[in-house]
């Protein structure tokens, strides 16, 4: 028998050993169903709106694509589907599709108030997130490592053994042992997400990143096991030592750290930009509509000479008083986007020393679903409000009808390309903790060696 072979023979006959390799294993499949199943929900949701949608378009056009509609009427009442469906990876790391919409239904009318109008969440109901694969991994599975590794040095010692084991002439026993322990849960928490990639066809690079991710992130918490169980001559004082190591790193510290970040670079709401801009909106119908047109020229010059109209109401003016408003907060809009990326810029260089922060903001770049996703899905729903405006203005400058064919001809929102990527200096930094913790580690344990043989 070898000596692997051996060394695992004595792993499984220990019954808690298995069992939290089991109870990881079902944790891991749990949570890729769940993922799996948001996912579906997310689908779900698009589609259905997608099919009200068109019930709701089909009628419009019946009803304003006359010979002689007015345009007026068509941007109007003709909203627009734009969606952000779930990335093939989504349901490994969910990150702020849980929070964030991903299905909006857009019109010609200001921009601001149609971005953040769904951005109202249940902070209480948002607080705990979701449990996904990426929560099993940072949260759950350092417990595992923790049960498997914590008397790996200090139960030899309180069994008598490890003087015994030492003056063995056998090589590498220790490395064999983490070893196995690595492996195994290694397996047990990738085992699902493999599984689940390759029935889903979900993308080979970026699945292999994120079983790099576990590789790291795993390593990390045995060298701390490895490091804590050689210093203290108890495996219960080892126990509790790596329990409260894991609460300070995957809880405590990176609260603070999000607490600090949040203190120092403030954050206004999104619904602030919608009232801000609404305000506007209202304002301008108690000022003179000159006033209004020669703010909105000030962008849109080809326009200038076609403002004049007859009566009190004309839907050029109420279309140009919408973008007036657009524009008015875009200084708020961009010190709004600007703020949220520089959270997200210390959020990185936190993520430089917790490895948990780190493994997060990797995995959740991996599976685009972060904070620059969100940001990308609303740059696609803005650059399609452009064109569904510029669509419209040559009928309302011009007083042309807009007919059924023109309704045909309307754009149509351009779902965002997968922007999925690889956060190398995250990566490093993951890299880099491991390394040291088992370096650590491993110098702890001869160091128990060395001390034993005097």
């Amino acid at each position: 028998m070898s000596r692997t072979a051996a060394e695992w023979r004595l792993l499984s006959r220990s019954r808690f050993a298995i069992l939290s390799l089991a109870l990881l294993l079902v944790l891991s499949t749990l949570a890729i169903w769940s993922g799996v199943a948001q996912v579906a929900r997310q689908d779900a949701a698009i589609a259905r709106v997608a099919g009200e949608q068109a019930r709701d378009y089909a009628a419009v056009t019946a009803a304003y694509g006359k010979p002689d509609g007015e345009a007026g009427n068509a941007a109007y009442y003709s909203f627009m589907l734009a969606s952000d469906p779930p990335p093939p990876l989504a349901f490994a790391a969910i990150g702020q599709r849980d929070i964030q919409p991903f299905v909006l239904r857009v019109r010609a009318l200001g921009l601001q108030q149609q971005l953040y109008d769904a951005e109202a969440v249940n902070a209480e109901l948002a607080l705990p997130g979701v449990f996904d694969w990426a929560f099993v991994l940072i949260y759950l599975a350092p417990l595992v490592v923790i049960a498997l590794g914590h008397d790996l040095v200090s139960g030899e010692r309180e069994s008598g053994r490890l003087r015994l084991l030492l003056s063995m002439p056998t090589s590498g026993l220790w490395r064999r042992r983490v070893g196995l322990r690595y492996a195994a849960v290694l397996i047990a928490v990738t085992l699902p997400l493999l599984v689940a990639a390759v029935m889903l066809g979900a993308p080979i690079g970026a699945t292999i990143g994120m079983i790099v991710v576990a590789m790291l992130y795993l390593a990390f918490w045995f060298g701390v096991a490895l490091l804590i169980g050689s210093l203290v001559s108890a495996s219960a004082t080892a126990a509790a030592g790596l329990v409260g190591c894991w609460i300070v790193l995957t809880l405590v510290l990176p609260t603070l750290g999000s607490a600090a970040i949040a203190r120092a670079v403030p954050v206004a709401r999104g619904i602030d930009l919608t009232l801000a801009q609404r305000e506007i909106v209202h304002r301008g119908w108690d000022i003179p509509k000159p006033a209004t047109f020669e703010r909105f020229f000030v962008n849109h010059p080809e326009w200038r000479g076609r403002e004049q109209f007859e009566g009190r109401f004309h839907w050029k003016w109420l279309f140009a008083m919408h973008q007036v408003g657009d524009e008015a907060v875009g200084a708020q809009v961009a010190a709004y986007r600007e703020s949220l990326q520089a959270r997200e810029r210390w959020t990185n260089r936190l993520a430089l020393i917790l490895p948990g922060v780190a493994a997060q903001g990797v995995l959740h770049r991996l599976a685009d679903t972060d904070l620059a996703a969100q940001l990308a899905f609303q740059d696609s729903v803005g650059a399609f409000h452009t064109r569904l405006r510029r669509f419209f203005y040559p009928y309302l400058f011009t007083d042309t009808p807009f007919t059924a064919g023109d309704f045909d001809r309307l754009p149509r929102h351009a779902v965002r390309p997968a922007g999925g990527s690889l956060p190398t200096a995250s990566l490093i930094a993951l890299l880099l903790a491991a390394a040291l913790l088992l370096a650590l580690g491993g110098s702890a344990v001869r160091r128990v060696g060395g001390n034993s043989r005097r």
